[in-house]
Parts: C-alpha cells; structure tokens; sequence
C-alpha cells in the first residue's frame, strides 16, 4: 500500500476566504487589484476592463470590474451577488468569495464566508468601524472563521497616518475578541494605489507586517487529523458486479472531517450498523489513511446495508442521534420561516422532513441583543430555532465541525433554499430580553 505524503498535501494547499465590508469601502477594488497584481488574470480580461474604464472617462482601469460582473453592479457601483474567483501563486491556491457590502445582502455575505477559513474585513480609513463593521465582524465569528484579516482601505485618503490605522485596529480587535474571533490581523492598504496588498508600501514604512497576499499565502490551513471528529457522509454506493468485480462494494464520498485508517472499526448512522475498514481507495490506488475533504471509496469487511445519505465515523467517536435539532439559522429566502413550517433538512448527504416547532429567538446583530419569541424570521435574519426531524440525525455541534454541524431549510414545494443552520450554541450568550408574558409577578 502507499500513501499521501506531506509533500504531495502541501502542493494541493487551498485557501478559501471571503471578502466583506461596508458599501464603497473597496472590497471589489482590493479583489482586482490582488488579482492585477499577482498576475492572476488574462490579457483580454484587462483589456475588457481598460475599455469600459476609458469609455467612462476614467484614466487608469477600474479594477473592480473584475468581479462586478452584472450590469446592475456595473451600474451602480456596487457588489450585489457573491463573485467567485479562483488564483494560484507558487505558494497557494486560492477560492476567494467577494461577498456585498449591503445590510439587505447579508444572508450573501453569510453564504460567502460559511465554507470560509479567512474573512478579509474592510474599513474605510476615513470612517472607521461602522455598524455594517460589526455586522459583518459578528457573522464571521457567529460562522466560527478561524482567521479574520482587518484590511484598513483608503489610506491614501489619510495621509497615510499611522494613528488613525492603530485606533481603528484596536478597536475593531476589541470587538471581535468580545465575539470570540479566534485571530485578527490588521493590515493598512490602499486598493486603488495597490499599498500593503501584493507589494509593500513604500509610504508606510513604519508598518512591518505581511502584506494581504503575504498574509494569504502563509496562514496556517490545517485540519487538525488528531482531535478531528472523523466523518464520511457516504454520496454514492458503487457496485459494478461485473465479471472482474463480482463482489466489490464500495462507499464513496468526501471526507467532512478527521481522518479513517484501514483496519479502524466503523460504525454507519443512522442505523447503528458496525463494521472495519477493510480498503481505502483514493485516486485510483489504495492507501492507508484518508483525511479532511479527500474524496474516497471505502471498503467495508462486512456486507452491511450503506446507502447514501449515511454517515461512517469511528466506532469509539460515534456522535449520538436526534430528531430534536436546536440551532442558529441565517434566513436566506424572502418568504418567512415560521413556527409550524413543514420543511425538508438537509445534512451532509441526507434529506429528511422536518417541522419548525419553536424560534425562541431573534438576534439583533446591530447590538447583539435576543429578543424572544418572534413567531417568525425574514430574510437575513439570524436567529434560535427548534427543529423536530421524521428520522434521526447524527448531528454534531457546529463548534466542533462545521461541515457536520451545520444544515439548510429547503421548501418541500419548490426545492428553494429557506435555511442555513448551525447546530449547537452561538458564537455568544447575550442576555434574552425578557419576555413581559412570562413574568407572573413572583419575585424569586
């Protein structure tokens, strides 16, 4: 048997991050400018842009229009939908989401940054932290992303002044370190003169930290196989009974988390059925052990009953089953969630029905207070709500995997997204507001 060396995981390194920030504070800018830069974009992209920058009149090109691809972002000048882009260096390869910077956009951002390992937070120098700032600071640490980067734009417009740079940093860490945001790192740029994003400035010599891309090609991605809960939702059973293979049977799918090893007993959820690794296939050969989204075959030792939609994890870390899902949730559709909402659950590769018993609360992440018992939930609200399942779930809270412990609300009549989940508690415990109808006048 052979298997994955560490020079073969470190050639295939990706890094996903997201951008977010208020409206007009740079976020497209710094995206075509990380991309002009690090020569990540084709020739005929920048001559399109240089063209529709010359016919607005515009002496140098707008590099934000390489990811304001609608003509309605075009138009106004804004980000409206999540761009995705994808760049290497020698060093990385990269999937970066620019996500809008608009209040009524929120569930955009939420979907941008939900797979994300960094969020590049932007500030306008000149304006400091806003409301929008620890809007968006509260749903990366509410998404539990590991590494935020607080990119302080328009430093051109300040003097370049490194006082206004500490002040908003400080500030701004203070926040995030109140939400629990695990790492935050500051970094002072211009995006339009390209200052600290893939060169250093020159006019900021009194900054001696990484630049953006710097910072983006070091940051520690790891997947820590030693305390990971292993977990394998199975996609596809492959059985080909052919000629050569009249007995194979395999279990693919992407590794969620953890790693599996060959002669590791296993046990598949929901059905509480036990077996051992008997293979692992990946890419064509076999190896010992598979980690964190590899996509693999497993082979079992035994003929047991797998199908798709089951969950393989070890034996001895084996998460416990529910129908009762209590979780954090992110509204994304237009068409309101409410308490007694017949709807379909889906996590990992498994699809159940599901009804929403309870929403005991709605956050307001403006000042993160709760306030309970809003019967409902709109677009872009995050707020508390109780599930019950028409089958058991095994469920892990989205503190420990956030593959496993997260899920999406999706209309059994039209197949829309309503939903995301997190499963477990928040990023923070804000006193409830109290609610009037439950205080009966007894003072304990």
């Amino acid at each position: 048997m052979s298997t994955i060396t560490t020079e073969e995981l470190s050639a295939t390194t990706l890094l996903r991050f997201a951008t977010a920030g208020s409206v007009d504070d740079g976020k497209s800018t710094l995206v075509g400018r990380l991309l002009h830069d690090s020569k990540s974009i084709l020739t005929d992209q920048l001559e399109a842009v240089e063209r529709v920058s010359a016919s607005r009149g515009q002496e140098a090109p707008d590099l934000a229009l390489l990811t304001d691809g609608l003509r309605a972002e075009r138009e106004q000048g804004i980000t409206i939908d999540v761009a995705y882009r994808y760049f290497a260096t020698p060093r990385r390869r990269f999937i970066l989401a620019d996500t809008p910077g608009h209040v009524q956009y929120t569930r955009n951002m939420v979907t941008g940054a939900s797979t994300a390992e960094l969020t590049v937070i932007l500030v306008d120098a000149r304006n400091g932290v806003v409301e929008q700032t620890r809007r968006h600071a509260a749903i990366a640490a509410l998404l539990r992303v590991p590494h935020v980067v607080l990119a302080v734009n328009k430093m051109d417009l300040v003097d370049y002044r490194e006082p206004v740079f500490a002040a908003i940093a400080e500030e701004f860490t203070a926040y995030a370190t109140e939400l629990g945001v695990p790492e935050v790192t500051a970094i002072p740029i211009s995006a339009l003169a390209g200052d600290n994003v893939v060169e250093p400035s020159a006019t900021m010599d009194w900054y001696g930290g990484p630049t953006v891309l710097e910072h983006l090609e070091t940051v520690p991605v790891s997947h820590d196989l030693a305390h990971c809960h292993a977990r394998l939702p199975v996609q596809y059973v492959i059985r080909p009974q052919t000629a050569e293979l009249p007995d194979y049977r395999g279990y693919a799918g992407q590794i969620a988390a953890g790693s599996f090893r060959v002669g590791e007993p296993v046990t598949v959820l929901p059905s509480g059925k036990t077996s051992t690794i008997a293979a692992i296939e990946l890419l064509g050969r076999t190896v010992d052990v598979a980690w964190t989204t590899q996509s693999v075959t497993v082979r079992l030792e035994d003929d047991i009953d797998v199908s798709r939609g089951d969950l393989l994890v070890p034996s001895k870390d084996a998460p416990a089953t529910t129908q009762d899902v209590e979780a954090t949730v992110c509204h994304v559709a237009d068409q309101p969630l409410s308490v007694g909402h017949r709807v379909l659950l889906k996590h990992g590769t498994r699809t159940v029905k599901a009804i929403v018993k309870d929403i005991p609360s709605r956050l307001t992440l403006d000042d993160l207070s709760l306030h309970p018992h809003p019967g409902q939930l709109v677009a872009n609200d995050i707020g508390r709500v109780k599930i019950r399942t028409a089958e058991p779930l095994p469920v892990d809270s989205y503190a420990d995997s956030r593959r496993t412990g997260s899920f999406i609300l999706i209309d059994p009549n039209d197949g829309t997204t309503l939903t995301a989940g997190m499963v477990g508690e928040s990023f923070a415990s804000p006193e409830p507001v109290k609610d009037r109808a439950e205080d009966d006048g007894w003072d304990f």
